[in-house]
């Protein structure tokens, strides 16, 4: 029993039952000590050392000593230490007691357990780093501020804090998405005119996607970020958020009671503006509570050399969906239709979606497709060679394509094709798409040749050419275009030869 705090609490004001609630002693030893400290002056002026009160307290209190206080639950001890070597919860140790008669507070069983159970205090080991080693960063709930729009929304609080020097970025944003997480970094490190070799990070799923001691998954695009940029991801163990304290104590809860209190109704472009300054002034040149030394100054005099240089261009942030290829070779991501190979229908492929370009990848992250980023929903954004090819033929078929592709392989072939085409009552142009197609499997010189052999006979038919193709004809020697009518046969016999045993017929 501390007999040096009850008479420090009570020179502070404190009552009995205060004294009795924070330090677990029976009211009535309070009184008692409160009347001999007052005895004993020693309620005004500097108390004696701790070994001189109980020298005074065993000569001045030795016929009469203090009451003890004496736990209404030590009938119950064994019990209680069978629960709890059991693991039964405090609160269920309670209820166990009461079924045996127990009629005390749950509280007393809880200090009773505490008393039985004391806590060996856990030593931790305070870890400074050389300046450009390591940042800190975090997020925090910063209230509600006005957007755009002028609504108030949720806020939140980046937090990015170099560990040696203890400067410090902030920025304000509406949400915690992948795209403003990595946006954050961005802004942090243009902030600060470099890049720390090391970041350590909280296991939220902006940035890891499972939080685990030996394998932690960086999410994808944050491990692209932090390949641009050349730093490495240092999670946080899961349930240890002392390992980044720097930013935990002197970063967020600084933010929070310094430059957040008070300010009610800023929007989010007016906080960044005056966080930015707050960051250089007030956090930058305070007096650090550990270092001793002002962030700023330390940052400028031997931090700021030692990061990182920035790339040439900024990261270009890309969220990355898991998508499945449909029947008509597209892919649906953010509104928009982006083909990819009709060889992957049916598979899962990984998208990355920047503010510029889409990019589809197989599962082993083999580039198959780029797009331009669509601006406009429901469009289609298709690559002809990602269809199957006898698909693309009339996907793409028209009048005027079809008389140009004639036109090219030769003059019959463009007669026959307009022929086809200028139909008046029928659509012959999947006909004439497969005339033209016969190119593909003879050749225009051949197909050429059987058009000019088709027109000679007056048939200029699809199925004349490709009957003439097949057989060789058109490599035989092309009669004259257009040959004339074949005169029409007379009989050699006359009429009275012929029909003269018909019997009963006259011919006038």
């Amino acid at each position: 029993m501390d007999i040096r705090e009850i008479i420090r609490r009570v020179r502070a004001g404190q009552s009995n039952t205060a004294i009795h609630r924070d330090l677990g002693i029976h009211r009535r030893t309070v009184a008692r000590y409160r009347d001999w400290a007052k005895e004993q002056g020693l309620l005004e002026g500097e108390l004696p050392a701790l070994g001189e009160l109980h020298q005074l307290l065993d000569k001045t209190l030795e016929q009469e000593p203090p009451p003890q206080n004496v736990s209404t639950v030590e009938p119950y001890r064994e019990m209680v230490e069978e629960l709890r070597r059991r693991k039964v919860e405090i609160a269920a140790v309670h209820q166990r007691l009461q079924e045996h008669g127990y009629e005390g507070s749950y509280m007393a069983v809880w200090r009773f357990v505490k008393k039985l159970e004391p806590q060996t205090p856990e030593a931790t080991v305070r870890v400074e780093v050389d300046p450009g080693e390591e940042a800190q960063v975090d997020f925090g709930s910063a209230g509600k501020m006005l957007d755009e729009k002028g609504e108030l929304r949720q806020a939140w609080v980046f937090v990015m804090t170099l560990s040696h020097s203890r400067h410090q970025f902030v920025h304000f944003v509406p949400d915690q998405t992948v795209r403003t997480w990595l946006d954050c970094h961005r802004r942090a490190f243009e902030f600060f005119g470099g890049i720390p070799k090391k970041v350590v990070i909280d296991n939220l799923k902006a940035g890891i996607t499972k939080a685990c001691i030996d394998d932690p998954q960086v999410q994808q695009s944050y491990r692209e970020c932090a390949e641009h940029y050349g730093f490495l991801v240092s999670p946080n163990r899961p349930g240890t958020p002392r390992h980044k304290g720097k930013v935990e104590k002197g970063g967020v809860h600084y933010v929070k009671r310094n430059f957040l209190a008070g300010r009610e109704g800023m929007s989010f472009r007016e906080a960044n503006r005056a966080g930015r300054e707050w960051c250089k002034t007030t956090a930058g040149q305070r007096l650090h509570g550990t270092t001793k030394k002002q962030p700023l100054t330390v940052f400028e005099e031997m931090e700021k050399a030692t990061l990182q240089p920035l790339p040439a261009t900024p990261f270009d942030p890309g969220t990355w969906k898991l998508l499945k290829l449909h029947r008509d070779c597209h892919l649906r991501f953010e509104g928009s239709y982006y083909s990819a190979p009709f060889e992957y229908i049916g598979q899962s492929l990984r998208v990355r979606g920047g503010s510029r370009h889409i990019q589809v990848f197989t599962q082993d992250f083999e580039c198959i497709a780029t797009h331009d980023r669509s601006r406009e929903p429901g469009t289609f954004c298709t690559h002809d060679d990602h269809l199957p090819p006898y698909l693309v033929r009339g996907l793409r078929l028209n009048h005027d394509g079809c008389r140009t592709q004639a036109g090219n392989i030769g003059p019959a072939t463009q007669e026959i094709v307009a022929t086809l085409l200028d139909d008046p009552v029928v659509d012959r142009l999947y006909t004439a798409g497969r005339l033209l197609h016969l190119r593909e499997e003879y050749g225009d010189e051949r197909l050429e040749a059987a058009c000019q052999r088709a027109l000679a006979f007056g048939d200029p038919a699809y199925m004349t050419v490709k009957r003439i193709l097949k057989t060789g004809r058109d490599r035989e020697e092309a009669p004259p275009a257009h040959l004339p009518a074949p005169p029409a046969k007379t009989f050699v016999r006359n009429v009275i030869d012929i029909v003269g045993n018909l019997g009963g017929i006259s011919w006038s």
